[in-house]
């Protein structure tokens, strides 16, 4: 439908951001990763996943969206990370040992 064009176009352009934000995020999970290797911390403290998701549902809430679905996102969300940070940690140990 031509007439929704414009609408579209302002969603693929967040969307575009949002990618663009979360490729940033998984850049920094890399760093953390590295940092929780080198310093025998654990991936995931569960202290900070449910701070991180609470603090956004929060958020969320002050801005008239449904925490619930925040809450459900950030859970994806952190579940990737975390995953990643134990790949990433994982990937240092087995190079460590073959050295």
């Amino acid at each position: 439908m031509e007439i929704m064009k414009p609408f579209r176009k302002r969603i693929d352009d967040l969307d575009d951001q949002i990618i663009d934000l979360l490729v940033q995020r998984t850049e920094i999970i890399r760093e953390v990763a590295d940092f929780k290797y080198k310093n025998n911390i654990p991936a995931v403290l569960q202290d900070r996943v449910d701070e991180v998701r609470e603090r956004c549902a929060a958020r969320a809430e002050q801005q008239n969206m449904d925490a619930d679905t925040i809450r459900t996102m950030y859970a994806a969300l952190i579940k990737y990370s975390c995953d990643l940070e134990e790949e990433l940690m994982a990937e240092k140990a087995a190079n460590r040992k073959s050295a």
